[in-house]
């Protein structure tokens, strides 16, 4: 069953965990409801793109309404298709949110452990990833391109969590809405670095369809990742969205040549005075 629910046209909600723990909000937009004219339309929430700085900010407005999480809690990346993953606290809460260049610079990845920060970060077509940890409270997201991805971020995000006293096998992780492998054609230099870091493992995420040119399923290879980084399968939920197929509902950075909006995934635990 399909994790990731669409809600009104504005996003969609990891049903499997807000049904189930209090408090929380995890989800990814859609392209739908916002206030972006042109390439950018609709709900485009990237501020690093060529759209009004003010359509965009007015968008993040109408996503926080609609998901009741107040952008002053909102943290916000540079995303340079790295693999750092930055700790925040309250603290560091509405760095980013409706300015990009207050953002955190080199950063691909949150973690935290407070209640009351909405860890947010933007896609096109790239994999978003989640992780909670529902004893603690610690979650984090995550953005991982190929470079990303064969970088090794999402066992970096298991890494911290386990420099936190979690055991990896007790994490919930979420892969969301991304390209599919269909759409994802890419040449022999990534599938090699793929191949690296996925030596042992019997099912193979990329197809050769003709030379030097090979579909590549992101969302698998990061789901081997996580499983060798000690997160357990059944642990493991996985969107079947498409970022290019599902053009209702997202923007592409493939499909749409690059000159396009951009999608947020987001996680955080709502304080009891947000309400």
């Amino acid at each position: 069953m399909e994790p990731f629910v669409l809600k009104e046209s504005k996003f969609f909600s990891i049903e499997d965990w807000t049904g189930k723990y209090p408090g929380l909000a995890a989800g990814f937009s859609t392209k739908n409801g916002g206030n972006s004219n042109g390439d950018y339309s609709s709900l485009n929430l990237g501020l690093h793109v060529n759209d009004s700085v003010q359509a965009v900010c007015g968008n993040r407005e109408i996503l926080s309404d609609a998901i009741g999480f107040p952008l002053p809690a909102w943290t916000g990346a540079e995303q340079t298709h790295e693999t750092y993953i930055r700790k925040v606290s309250k603290e560091d809460a509405g760095t980013g949110a409706l300015d990009y260049s207050q953002a955190f610079r080199r950063t691909d990845g949150f973690f935290t452990l407070e209640q009351g920060l909405l860890l947010t970060l933007c896609f096109a077509d790239c994999v978003p990833l989640y992780f909670i940890h529902p004893d603690s409270g610690a979650i984090g997201a995550a953005h991982a391109g190929w470079k990303g991805t064969v970088g090794g971020i999402a066992g970096n995000m298991a890494g911290v969590f386990k420099n936190e006293g979690i055991d990896p096998g007790e994490i919930l992780a979420a892969i969301g809405p991304s390209i599919c492998e269909k759409c994802y054609i890419v040449d022999s230099r990534v599938v090699n670095l793929v191949k690296n870091r996925l030596e042992d493992v019997d099912k193979k995420p990329y197809n050769q369809v003709k030379e030097n040119q090979y579909q590549l399923d992101l969302k698998e290879v990061n789901k081997q990742l996580l499983m060798k980084s000690g997160v357990r399968e059944e642990n493991i939920i996985v969107s079947g969205y498409c970022t290019s197929c599902h053009e209702e509902y997202f923007f592409s950075h493939r499909r749409d040549g690059g000159k396009t909006g951009r999608m947020m995934s987001y996680i955080g635990w709502k304080e009891a005075d947000f309400s």
